[in-house]
């Protein structure tokens, strides 16, 4: 068995608003919050790096678990954002933390579902030998995006979240979790240019193309909920759980519109769908262990209650968890 031990969550100081955005590029705060629910955003200091923001929710997770760094096994780190092209923020970590010699490693390029898919590799890991594994949602994404497509720049911000996760009775059990992944719809989301295909160069250097994402909104909305949506109903029917015994399901902080249409399809009302989008924007990979983190610390998740979390990304991938408090 796997059971959650500690958790931790971090923000930058800085906050974005709608009226700051509408200072630099063509919109407005109507605008923003009619198609995504955003109103504000966090986004890192100049003297940040994706490094920092995962320690401040890793060594918040471990505290939490009454831990030291010398009692991690493993560490696992979901990021698209990472703090170099190579090595990976993993190896970073372990050195900042001054942890062991432990495997450390990247979830990187499966976007916003990377933290829930970690849980399953970590999960997976435990049946081979029981460890304890400090798991990072990250991202950085104020650093890498382009500032001048309105399209794209009002809806990121910056986070990071993390667990401990361990062999022993802990704050909650992983009961459960799928994932899948469907690479006909690669194209749907993606950032093209800096791989071998798109390689990064002078002309892509000057027409900002290394900084655009090209994403199918209709297409990715589709995915988004028939994917969240899915996958919980998967979970419930593994863990053999119906929908009205989940307390609060924490869905990916996507838009608010895709959050609603997933609760709508569960058939759950509102008020048992944790959401945080306005103030945080879109922050990838940290948006669920960042939410699964702040929904416990603010007193909307209680002992007993079952969890379910749910997200997607580019690839097309999805992932969903179930959670035992």
């Amino acid at each position: 068995m796997a059971f959650i031990l500690g958790f931790g969550g971090y923000v930058p100081d800085r906050i974005m608003t709608n009226d700051d955005w509408a200072e630099l590029v063509d919109t407005d705060d109507e605008w923003i919050t009619a198609r995504t629910g955003i109103k504000e955003r966090r986004f890192a200091a100049d003297d940040q790096s994706t490094l920092d923001l995962a320690a401040h929710a890793a060594e918040k997770a471990m505290e939490d678990a009454g831990l030291t760094a010398a009692e991690i096994d493993e560490i696992i780190v979901a990021t698209d954002t990472p703090e170099a092209y190579t090595p990976d923020t993993a190896s970073f970590l372990q050195h900042r933390l001054g942890c062991r010699e432990v495997p450390a490693y990247d979830l990187g390029g499966s976007g916003c579902a990377g933290f829930v898919q970690a849980l399953d590799v970590a999960r997976a890991r435990m049946l081979l030998q029981p460890k304890r594994i400090l798991i990072v949602g990250v991202e950085l994404i104020s650093r890498l995006m382009s500032w001048k497509d309105r399209s794209f720049c009002v809806l990121f911000g910056d986070a990071a979240g993390a667990v401990v996760l361990g062999p022993e009775d802990g704050r909650a059990e992983l009961l459960d979790v799928v994932a899948g992944t469907d690479g006909s719809k690669t194209e749907i989301l993606t950032l093209k240019t800096g791989g071998t295909r798109y390689p990064f160069n002078a002309e892509s250097l000057a027409s900002g193309a290394y900084q655009h994402l090209d994403m199918d909104g209709r297409r990715v909305f589709r995915e988004a909920v028939h994917r969240m949506s899915t996958a919980v109903e998967d979970l419930l029917e593994n863990t053999q759980r119906t929908i009205d015994e989940v307390a609060l399901v924490i869905p990916h902080q996507a838009n608010k519109r895709i959050i609603d249409a997933v609760g709508h399809k569960l058939a759950i009302p509102e008020e048992r769908v944790y959401i945080n989008v306005q103030d945080y924007g879109n922050t990838g990979s940290a948006t669920v262990p960042f939410a699964l983190w702040e929904a416990k610390e603010t007193g909307r998740i209680r002992p007993g209650d079952l969890v379910a979390l749910t997200a997607f990304g580019a690839g097309f991938h999805w992932a969903a968890a179930a959670i035992q408090f």
